[in-house]
């Protein structure tokens, strides 16, 4: 049985490293997420709810702490919880979903320097999100 090559094996500092690198990466995806959450609080045109469950997710790649605050957090907490149980939209959330999309593939209507394909893709996408939404539980 020939030996294995020791050269492809990586030490254990290297392997170390590769681990705190990723742990970061996945704490820089949450604050990125989070931050975006936190700027769909204010601006209306921004969802909340679908950033804060990418926050949750990265945060429970990479900090346990974080992704416990924000599932315990009394406004953040309960959509997570009921995404993670049940994969549960709230039936109000769906319906200022569906008039937001709604609003916007009408306005997009409206550029006409935006090019004919993209006029029909880009509602046709967010007509199959609606679907998708409103197929999902409610509570």
């Amino acid at each position: 049985m020939p030996k294995p090559d020791s050269s492809r094996i990586p030490s254990p500092d290297r392997v170390a490293m590769r681990r705190r690198l990723a742990v970061l990466m996945w704490r820089a995806v949450a604050v990125l997420a989070f931050g975006l959450g936190l700027v769909g609080v204010v601006l209306p045109v921004m969802p909340t709810v679908p950033f804060l469950i990418v926050a949750a997710w990265a945060a429970s790649q990479g900090w346990p702490a974080f992704e416990t605050w924000l599932l315990g957090h009394r406004l953040f907490g309960p959509p997570l919880v009921r995404w993670r149980e049940r994969g549960a939209v709230p039936r109000r959330a769906k319906w200022a979903s569906t008039l937001m999309m709604a609003a916007s593939a009408a306005g997009l209507q409206f550029f006409v320097q935006v090019p004919l394909w993209a006029r029909i893709a880009v509602p046709a996408v967010m007509l199959a999100v609606a679907v998708w939404l409103w197929q999902r539980p409610e509570e």
